[in-house]
């Protein structure tokens, strides 16, 4: 997403608004709060940005793998685990104690490593991240593998397995923000992108992760309107739907954050997605599913996982310090997503 993600950067910009934001804080519109959606009771270290959920099945531990920071373990992706279902969380440490090499090379700028994407096929794990530097589109995602999230297994290795998409000063799109999902044939897609020319999508394919071929990414989402404040999508296949969920608006300024999550839909993973007015989210659709409510500012970055939703937002009862948020999504009888 169009920012640098360090914890520094985030306190510093909650120091910043705390002076007149939580005062005025009434004027911020709150969330609606639909039924059927279960809000998951989270404790522990909860100082999270841009999660990516792996909810456990049968009793397996769940994980959240999230955005680095540049003064921990070289700026590599985060993990926290939980062995309740979501209810409380540790920190287990990092990917990497150092970045691969090649990605200093390739984006010069980096600091922190963002927004991670998880997918689970056939036995392997693949990691997707992004590597950007704070308001540029110098950027590439790339992508790791490994056979297990179990830290203490002796097959626990993250593999590198080099960039999957990039993009450059002379590209109308950035290349941060990835999210996969698998189509109807088992075709698997990548969503991505932030600001420029909105959501994009490029097709993958199994078993390496990577491209299918080099074709211009698609277009699937885009506010139509500068500075096009769209970015960190999710997908979730859900009764022969699509639903693409996009996070809009500005994140990264503490208290002073304006994200909110909105969501359109389609019968066909490539879309076209549109909201429920049927306004298509190439023109600045999107049905709202998310917004600030009382001391939860700017919800977004959001993820999916076994019916989850994990999500970040600015704490206003803690200088605005990003905080996991869970709930098991909850679906209305017009077949449309709904949060609390």
């Amino acid at each position: 997403m169009l920012r640098k993600r360090t914890t520094a950067l985030l306190a510093a910009a909650a120091a910043i608004a705390l002076g007149g934001a939580v005062l005025g804080m009434t004027a911020v519109p709150a969330a609606a709060h639909p039924a059927g959606a279960h809000r998951v009771p989270v404790s522990g270290d909860l100082d999270v940005h841009d999660p990516a959920l792996v909810a456990g099945q049968h009793g397996q531990p769940w994980f959240v793998y999230y955005t680095g920071d540049g003064s921990i373990n070289d700026g590599n992706i985060r993990i926290k685990e939980s062995t309740n279902q979501g209810h409380t969380w540790t920190d287990i440490g990092t990917v990497w104690q150092t970045k691969p090499a090649w990605i200093t090379q390739a984006v010069p700028k980096v600091d922190n490593l963002w927004a991670p994407e998880i997918y689970q096929h056939d036995g392997t794990y693949y990691l997707y991240y992004a590597a950007s530097s704070f308001g540029s589109n110098n950027s590439v995602i790339a992508l790791a593998t490994n056979t297990t999230l179990d830290p203490n297994s002796p097959n626990y290795k993250w593999v590198d397995q080099g960039p999957v998409v990039t993009s450059s000063t002379s590209d109308d799109y950035n290349a941060i923000d990835p999210a996969v999902v698998q189509d109807k044939d088992g075709t698997p897609w990548m969503a991505f992108g932030s600001f420029w020319s909105g959501i994009r999508m490029v097709k993958l394919q199994w078993p390496s992760g990577k491209r299918a071929d080099d074709a211009v990414p698609l277009r699937i989402a885009d506010r139509q309107s500068p500075p096009n404040a769209i970015e960190g999508a999710t997908i979730i296949p859900h009764d022969g739907m699509y639903y693409l969920i996009v996070s809009r608006d500005f994140c990264c300024r503490g208290v002073n954050s304006t994200y909110n999550m909105a969501v359109g839909r389609s019968d066909s993973v490539t879309g076209p997605y549109v909201d429920k007015s049927g306004t298509p989210m190439l023109d600045n659709g999107g049905t709202p599913l998310l917004s600030s409510s009382g001391s939860e500012i700017g919800p977004g970055g959001e993820s999916y996982s076994n019916g989850y939703l994990a999500w970040h937002y600015y704490d206003a009862n803690n200088n605005g310090a990003p905080t996991l948020a869970l709930a098991k999504l909850g679906w209305g009888a017009d077949g449309w997503p709904t949060l609390n």
